[in-house]
């Protein structure tokens, strides 16, 4: 396994002990890129605040991947002390037996934290059926609307369509306005299917999404996801939309940045990419995504990463992994440090009044970018509004993307691919199912 390791600044270490006089422990982190470069410094900055301990950090090159390598790892008894770990991994984790809860983690190893702080649909997303955290939610985020303002300004209209309805709308008339490309997508089911059935409080699958146990079965192909899908692909068909996926040649991210197409969903931690991409004069914004009936809206889903502890690790490196802990997850060096170098968002009340508070909302280039933490707070969490919770969703994802992409490219009709993709998906929930037979979620 190729390992990216990051050492403490020789500048660090020659003020304090030396390296080998600290305790290290290590942390593997899935975000890559431009993100994963923010994880090392993160690690850095813990490193040279004192001279006790040392996370040695690895950059595992992709969240799937640190799944994966953490659960081969922890077989092997060559396991790391502390993991970020994907949203779409938590069950996975919840039934691994390989982890120290973070409630009691922290209890054990005098953490103070405020768990009724974090934001109820963080808390929630994370949270086992009593309540109870057994991760530190770190990097969070949302998916938003992202519009091109002077391409809206072309049909009369200043703010961004309330309603999917609207949009549809908006795209006929941007088109016949001259706008080329209204609208970018792509296969991504967290933006289509997760955040779609979350801010309409569609379910997924059944027994809440997979809360209520590990029978739960997918029914996202008998909900509105069936047609909204179809009207994707009648926006594509006449020309208001485009596909844009790194296969032909920009992402969504990229079309929209540079001024090709005059929207697209993605995640707000995207936010500060766009800003730092983007061509000269282009005025943008972001805003909550549409929704069938806005007057039904129901809070949007967390995305992003928490942080494991894993069993198996001596006192000494739980002090450390302690201490780290409670360095990134601080409103001050934790919170504040990710949403000024990211576009992540504060996942506690605390974090989030401390931004506030220092202005940093007031910056133009991170105006509206808390737009994030409205939707993700737009109403009380909901049964299935709370999130997803079915074992190895990442494969159940890669089913329903590679259907997506069949209908999307004409190769399907929409309704068959969906389908295809929920038998396939409760194939794999049947065969987790197996695997931990007589298990309850906790």
């Amino acid at each position: 396994m190729k390992r990216v390791i990051l050492l403490a600044a020789a500048s660090a270490l020659a003020t304090g002990a030396h390296a080998a006089d600290r305790t290290k422990f290590e942390f593997w982190y899935g975000l890559t890129g431009d993100l994963g470069e923010v994880m090392a410094k993160h690690c850095q900055l813990f490193n040279e605040s004192q001279d006790k301990y040392e996370a040695v950090c690895v950059g595992q090159g992709g969240y799937d991947k640190a799944e994966q390598n953490t659960i081969a790892a922890y077989r092997a008894k060559q396991h790391p002390t502390i993991v970020q770990i994907y949203d779409a991994g938590t069950v996975n984790f919840m039934l691994s037996g390989a982890i120290y809860p973070a409630n009691k983690f922290a209890v054990d190893y005098g953490i103070d934290i405020d768990w009724k702080g974090y934001f109820p649909s963080i808390a929630n997303y994370y949270a086992t059926s009593t309540g109870e955290m057994w991760s530190f939610p770190y990097n969070s985020s949302s998916a938003v609307f992202y519009w091109n303002k002077d391409a809206w300004a072309k049909i009369g209209k200043s703010a961004a369509p309330a309603s999917w309805s609207e949009f549809a709308e908006d795209l006929k008339a941007m088109k016949a306005a001259g706008v080329e490309c209204g609208f970018a997508f792509d296969f991504d089911t967290w933006m289509n299917l997760e955040q779609f059935s979350a801010t309409n409080n569609l379910p997924i699958a059944s027994m809440d999404n997979g809360y209520g146990g590990l029978g739960a079965e997918l029914v996202f192909n008998k909900t509105a996801f069936v047609d909204h899908m179809k009207d994707f692909k009648a926006w594509l068909d006449a020309g208001y939309a485009r596909i844009q996926t790194a296969q032909v040649g920009k992402n969504l991210v990229q079309s929209f940045a540079d001024g090709s197409c005059a929207s697209t969903i993605t995640s707000i931690a995207n936010h500060g990419t766009v800003h730092n991409t983007q061509v000269a004069g282009l005025n943008w914004d972001v805003a909550m995504m549409p929704v069938i009936d806005p007057a039904k809206r129901t809070n949007s889903l967390v995305g992003g990463a928490s942080l494991w502890v894993m069993e198996g690790k001596s006192k000494e490196e739980y002090e450390a992994a302690a201490a780290f802990l409670k360095y990134v997850t601080a409103p001050d060096t934790g919170e504040k440090y990710i949403a000024e170098n990211t576009g992540y968002i504060p996942v506690t009340t605390k974090g989030y009044e401390l931004l506030k508070a220092e202005g940093f909302y007031a910056d133009p280039k991170r105006a509206n970018r808390d737009i994030a933490i409205a939707s993700l707070t737009a109403s009380d969490v909901t049964p299935v509004s709370r999130g997803i919770r079915l074992g190895n969703f990442t494969s159940i994802r890669a089913e329903i993307r590679a259907e997506l992409e069949a209908a999307f490219t004409g190769q399907k009709d929409m309704q068959v691919a969906i389908d295809a993709a929920v038998e396939r998906g409760n194939q794999i929930l049947r065969r987790y199912e197996q695997t931990f037979k007589g298990a309850a979620l906790p």
